[in-house]
């Protein structure tokens, strides 16, 4: 049976983090633990448990799910379609290496007139190969009340403490977003098929319209999809800001 008792952890690095913050996990085995916030930079929370369970019930406003990230192979959580579509985007980014949805509960001291110590648990955390790791929290603008602000400011300066990037979400380009949507139909490998790829790389050696290139590849009923999986893979490149047609130049991404 696993056990949800809260264990705290030894921390190799003095107890007195900057601003008492402390960060909170669920563990593989859903082990608990809590550990003083420079400790969390030696934890991969994406390989660790949600620390809030997503919930979904009749007549709610937003529609939770999970997205299948190409990235690691493995379901994130989302709790609204503005979550899932930054999830997409963290799974497009090349830098990163592993996302993690509801990451750990961060917790800080209570000021004098509170009770209970304030906690926050973000969206996301994005762990990349290269540079600091991303700490992401969705809200649109008109929906940021004064509790949320001063959680999201106090994960910020808990990010900056450890050299954690953190970034406040809202609103995405929509044009972009619905193209890479489109794309982010055809992230699995198994659109990967070997000689259209190869077919298609060629085809796009120098700037050629999204449809001109795919015809010269093959028919374009089997190659399409190769097609989009290498421009979601960005091996191929092409403007998202304007919507994909089959006008659109497309060209192969420089080594």
């Amino acid at each position: 049976m696993r056990s949800n008792a809260i264990a705290t952890t030894p921390g190799g690095l003095p107890a007195d983090v900057p601003g008492g913050f402390e960060v909170e996990y669920t563990a593989e085995d859903g082990a608990r633990l809590r550990v003083p916030l420079a400790d969390a930079t030696l934890v991969r929370f994406s390989e660790m448990q949600p620390s809030r369970r997503i919930r979904a019930r009749k007549g709610q406003r937003h529609l939770p799910g999970r997205w299948w990230s190409a990235t690691d192979a493995r379901h994130v959580g989302y709790e609204s379609w503005l979550e899932r579509d930054h999830a997409m985007w963290l799974d497009w980014d090349k830098a990163v290496t592993g996302i993690a949805s509801q990451p750990f509960r961060l917790w800080w001291p209570a000021a004098a007139d509170q009770g209970r110590p304030p906690s926050h648990v973000p969206d996301y955390f994005a762990e990349r190969g290269e540079g600091p790791a991303l700490v992401v929290d969705c809200r649109p603008e008109d929906r940021r009340g004064p509790r949320d602000l001063a959680a999201f400011d106090a994960t910020r300066r808990a990010c900056a403490a450890i050299g954690w990037e953190y970034r406040l979400a809202g609103a995405l380009d929509p044009v972009a977003t619905a193209n890479l949507r489109w794309l982010a139909g055809y992230r699995h490998p198994r659109y990967r098929v070997p000689q259209p790829a190869a077919a298609l790389r060629a085809a796009f050696a120098a700037p050629v319209a999204l449809m001109d290139g795919a015809e010269v590849a093959g028919d374009p009923v089997a190659v399409l999809p190769v097609l989009y999986h290498l421009l979601w893979r960005q091996e191929l490149t092409a403007d998202l800001s304007v919507p994909l047609h089959p006008s659109v130049p497309v060209v192969l991404a420089a080594a």
